[in-house]
């Protein structure tokens, strides 16, 4: 299995007029990456610049980032060449490793634009070095800007920041410096493609939490109806629990509850209402045991929100 750590930088619409007009976001204008083996060993890498076919202005704050003028992108070959080649570069045995979790995202979404066949037919499992960062060397909550982990870590900055192979290079160094086998059990799931069966769902149990994520619904009612959404079982002993809070909304799309578990005590929940690729809705929800300040916050936006409703009625 190769760790496949690619970098992808955009162009978007340069005006309102622009924007509305195309129903792509963001245009990939350059891939970078590198290759890894097993060992976490420098293989090989790949790097190309693209030629632009939906926007034919640079933005302006994409051009002073990537000092790029789309000039300098004419004589490139087009997205579905660079892409085809990119994919046939990473191989079958792969596991793709970004910064954050926009990039693998944005390249399904632009190969999706082209009619390019998808990258999976299932849910993609890849590795979020900006998470992986955290839980190696802080807080497992804090997401850092790259610059900044090569900077904590004291890798040797020889090359500029925000290109695609530069990005690329640095957070493969980064991926290096974690000698921890145990962080590698923190993988993230990109949500492009979705599960198509109830029998598909993911269902993952970490350390400290548990995350499932639900096939599609045609609105949230019909989710919040659903059994394997609305549980709160507890995900350490699969125990019932007694509804401390049970599930609510403070903005119709993040739910929170507090339940007891007899054995490991209070958890919290808390489900994500997601638009999916297609219009309809899919769930994220993760359930984690719950210090005394976490169970008072809940209880405070529960009281909020009940306040709220007391002055609307008046």
């Amino acid at each position: 299995m190769n760790y496949i750590i690619f970098d992808l930088e955009w162009n978007q619409a340069a005006d309102l007029k622009t924007k509305t007009e195309n129903s792509l976001e963001f245009e990939i204008i350059e891939i970078g990456a590198v290759k890894l083996n097993e060992k976490r060993e420098l293989i090989d890498k790949f790097h190309e610049l693209i030629k632009p076919q939906v926007f034919h202005k640079m933005n302006q704050v994409t051009g002073e980032l990537l000092h790029l003028e789309l000039e300098q992108l004419g004589n490139c070959r087009t997205f579905v060449q660079v892409a085809a080649d990119f994919i046939r570069w990473c191989g079958t045995e792969r596991v793709f490793c970004t910064w954050g979790t926009m990039d693998l995202m944005e390249l399904q979404k632009n190969m999706a634009y082209y009619h390019m066949a998808p990258l999976s037919e299932k849910t993609i499992r890849f590795y979020d070095i900006q998470k992986l960062f955290s839980i190696a060397f802080e807080d497992r909550k804090s997401r850092r800007t790259l610059e900044y982990a090569v900077d904590f870590l004291g890798i040797r900055k020889d090359v500029e920041f925000h290109r695609a192979d530069a990005d690329a290079y640095y957070t493969a160094k980064v991926l290096r410096y974690i000698k921890d086998g145990s962080v590698f059990d923190n993988y993230s799931f990109d949500t492009y493609t979705l599960p198509q069966t109830k029998a598909e769902e993911i269902k993952v149990y970490f350390d400290e939490y548990y995350k499932y994520i639900s096939r599609e619904f045609a609105d949230k009612q019909e989710a919040m109806a659903d059994a394997d959404v609305a549980s709160t079982a507890c995900f350490l002993c699969g125990c019932k629990t007694r509804k401390k809070i049970p599930w609510f909304t403070n903005n119709s799309r993040n739910y929170y509850t507090i339940v007891n578990c007899a054995h490991h005590g209070p958890i919290k929940g808390k489900i994500r209402i997601r638009k999916s690729e297609s219009g309809k809705i899919y769930v994220v929800k993760t359930m984690k045991r719950a210090a005394p300040d976490v169970v008072e916050d809940i209880l405070n936006k529960k009281k909020q929100i009940r306040e709220s409703r007391n002055r609307k009625r008046l």
